[in-house]
This record gives structure tokens, C-alpha cells and sequence, in this order.
């Protein structure tokens, strides 16, 4: 009787002992998640109280603010208004035998002289007075438009270029990262100039941006190499018109003679029915052939030249809208941010003015 006494005791203890150890347990979780409240609490009160400081200050500071601001955009406007019209204008272009880098080099160049104040040298390469090429302010080269469907085909045509392992590890999207000016076909060539109608005049002086060495060179290996291909397409179809002449006497001897086998000579023999096959087949490889030819013709008339103009100038340029000129907005957020900059120097040294160790 002792024993169970002592048993049901001994199990009372041990009941309680868990019963505690789980109202510590669970007070320690109600802790932790109330210290993660407190602290996302405390994040998005001072948050709230910086909004409030900043607010303090715009509105404590209205009067100052409002004027300044006012007084800027009325500077900007006027300025606006007195300095001349900056006039823009762009031409598309498609580059062919690698000449896009001296275009782009060129580009770099004629900027270098507009900035350096060479305008003699500016003036004769462009064939214009000096008058005129110190009106021109500066040249700017970029990608052409381009559709999705555009970059697709260069990925695609990329691809095929690199072995099969190494075009696996290329995705579109790195491949649209890593391109630069460089990898485009057609390029837009823009110019700002304070005279209006000056545009038409710089396209001859961009025309020659094209020509050098590198590029003639290449022109000229790329019409040797068409001019082989096309000797060796001639002689070709001129062993299928061989061929075409013989199968045609077979033919006509065949329409004589009532036999199985027809001699073309030399002791070789023919069947009848294998001579129309073989004239039908040598007409489609003559059809081949002179396509083949075809293709490398216009492949030469197509890109007979260095360039093609996709778009030139327009005869007028129409006004520069670029917001670094729009003065009348960028002196009033400039006036607004020296305001602020101002009033954090004043709180910054008062603080530590007031402060103590």
C-alpha cells in the first residue's frame, strides 16, 4: 500500500516537473516573437519619425522653399528663351565588310576635333565653311532600331558560329547582355548643330567614314573568291550541257533502234529507261547550278559598296529636347537640393554643437 503511495507521488512530481518545464518552454517562444515584434516596430517607427523630421523641416520651411524654387525656374525659363536652338537630326545606316569600327572610330575622331576647336580641319573634311562647322556641337553613334525578332536571328546565327558544348552554356539572355555597339548590323548616327539646315551637308563627310584599307581588302578577297566560284559554276554547267547533249542522242537514237541497250561510245552502253533519268537529273543540276550562280550575283550587286543609307538627314532638324537643356526644370531641383544640403550642414552642427559626453 506503501509502494503505491509513493508511486503515485513520485508520477504527481514528475507530471508537475513537465508541466513547468512546458510553461518555460512556451514562455521563452511568447519572448522571442514578442523581441521580433518590438524590433519590426521599432524599424517602422523610425521610419515614420524620419518621414515626420523631413516633413517638420519642408513645412517649416515652406516660405524659403517656394521662393527659391520660383526664383530658379524663372532663371531657367529666361535662359531657355535667350540661348539659341540646339537642332538634332539622324541618319540609319548598314555597314558592310566589317567598315562599322572605322565608322565608329571616325565618330570618336570628328567629336575629339569639335571639342578641341579644330574646325579648319573639321570644316575640310565635311566640305563646309568654318562658319558652319563651328555651329556643329557634336556627333553621337548608337544600335539602330531592332525588333525582338531581330535579336533572335543574331542569337541564332551566333549559335551555329560556336561548337556544339560551348552554345549550350549561352542563353539568350546573357547573350543580349554581353552585346555592345559592335554587334548590330545597322547604326544611327545623330548630330546637334545650332544651324538647322546644315544636316545634308555632313552626309558626304559621313560617307567617307567608311573607306580603308581593312575593309577595301576585304571587298576585294570577297570578289576574287565569287569570281572563282562563278568560273568553277560555268565550267560545271558546261560538263552538265556536255552530258545533256549525249543523253539527247541516246534519246534520239533510242526513238531509231528497238534496242535494250544503246552505245554512247568507247565500248559504254545505255539502257533506255536509265537515259531519262539520268537527263532529268542532269536538267535539275543544271538548275542548281544557275542558281548558285544567281545567288553570288546578287550577293555582288547587294553589297557592291562599303555602306548602304537606310535613312538620311532630314533637310530641317527639329529642336533638341534633351533635359539637360530643359533649364527651367533643372535649376529648380538643383536650387531645392543645395536647400537641403544646407539645412542638413545646420542640423549636423548643431548637433554637434549640443553634444555632450
Amino acid at each position: 500500500m506503501s509502494e503505491n503511495t509513493h508511486d503515485k507521488k513520485k508520477k504527481a512530481k514528475t507530471h508537475k516537473s513537465e508541466e513547468i518545464d512546458l510553461v518555460v518552454f512556451f514562455n521563452l517562444i511568447g519572448n522571442f516573437f514578442l523581441k521580433i515584434i518590438d524590433f519590426f516596430k521599432s524599424i517602422f517607427q523610425s521610419i515614420i519619425s524620419f518621414f515626420v523630421f523631413i516633413l517638420r523641416a519642408f513645412i517649416n520651411n515652406l516660405k524659403i522653399i517656394s521662393i527659391v524654387v520660383l526664383v530658379s525656374a524663372a532663371i531657367g525659363y529666361g535662359l531657355e528663351k535667350i540661348k539659341p536652338n540646339i537642332y538634332v537630326s539622324s541618319m540609319f545606316v548598314k555597314p558592310y565588310f566589317d567598315s562599322k569600327y572605322q565608322l565608329v572610330n571616325n565618330i570618336k575622331y570628328f567629336n575629339g576635333l569639335l571639342e578641341n576647336g579644330e574646325y579648319q580641319a573639321f570644316s575640310e573634311i565635311f566640305d563646309i565653311e568654318e562658319e558652319e562647322a563651328r555651329k556643329v556641337l557634336s556627333f553621337d553613334i548608337g544600335i539602330g532600331p531592332e525588333s525582338e525578332n531581330d535579336k533572335v536571328k543574331e542569337y541564332d546565327e551566333y549559335l551555329k558560329s560556336l561548337d556544339s558544348v560551348r552554345a549550350q552554356e549561352i542563353s539568350y539572355s546573357d547573350f543580349i547582355e554581353n552585346r555592345n555597339i559592335f554587334s548590330s548590323n545597322f547604326f544611327e548616327i545623330s548630330v546637334e548643330s545650332m544651324k538647322k539646315d546644315i544636316f545634308k551637308k555632313l552626309e558626304n563627310g559621313l560617307n567617307s567614314s567608311f573607306e580603308n584599307t581593312y575593309s577595301e581588302k576585304k571587298m576585294k578577297k570577297r570578289d576574287s573568291l565569287i569570281y572563282i566560284q562563278k568560273q568553277n559554276i560555268l565550267a560545271s554547267i558546261g560538263s552538265v550541257d556536255s552530258l545533256q547533249k549525249v543523253y539527247i542522242r541516246v534519246l534520239e537514237e533510242e526513238s531509231k533502234s528497238k534496242s535494250q541497250k544503246i552505245g554512247i561510245g568507247e565500248g559504254f552502253t545505255i539502257e533506255p529507261a536509265e537515259s531519262k533519268t539520268r537527263e532529268f537529273e542532269l536538267l535539275n543540276k543544271e538548275l542548281d547550278l544557275r542558281k548558285q550562280l544567281r545567288v553570288l550575283d546578287e550577293q555582288k550587286v547587294e553589297e557592291d559598296v562599303f555602306f548602304d543609307t537606310v535613312s538620311g538627314f532630314q533637310e530641317i532638324g527639329s529642336i533638341s529636347k534633351n533635359i539637360y537643356q530643359r533649364y527651367s526644370v533643372i535649376f529648380p531641383l538643383l536650387s531645392f537640393l543645395v536647400l537641403c544640403l544646407i539645412y542638413i550642414a545646420k542640423q549636423t552642427t548643431r548637433f554637434v554643437n549640443n553634444y555632450e559626453h
